[in-house]
């Protein structure tokens, strides 16, 4: 479904551990905006609703709503720290369109 690679579950649990806030989650969605019709959603959560899938790779915990389930199979979240910039990065094989910044994208 989604993998999270090294680098990614490395930053992931430093970030959830400065935030102090005991949120066990990582919420990945997908929602309309930007350039290209989509954009990428991430937050931490400490909870789950009816809409949402658990997904759950390199021990880290995806929370997934359903609708963001199908434009997201096979990605892979990534982070950069590198000279180009640093951040989350959303490796989306669906996605067909990227605008030029990266943080939009279509199908």
């Amino acid at each position: 479904m989604i993998l999270v690679s090294d680098n990614a579950k490395d930053k992931l649990n430093q970030l959830m551990v400065e935030d102090n806030s005991g949120k066990q989650y990582v919420r990945v969605g997908v929602e309309s905006g930007g350039c290209s019709g989509l954009v990428y959603k991430l937050d931490f959560d400490d909870s789950m609703n009816n809409e949402d899938e658990l997904v759950e790779h390199n021990d880290i915990k995806l929370v997934i709503n359903k609708k963001s389930i199908l434009f997201l199979a096979g990605t892979t979240l990534e982070y950069s720290s590198g000279l180009n910039g640093k951040g989350f990065v959303f490796n989306n094989p669906n996605a067909n369109r990227t605008c030029g910044c990266g943080e939009s994208f279509s199908l």
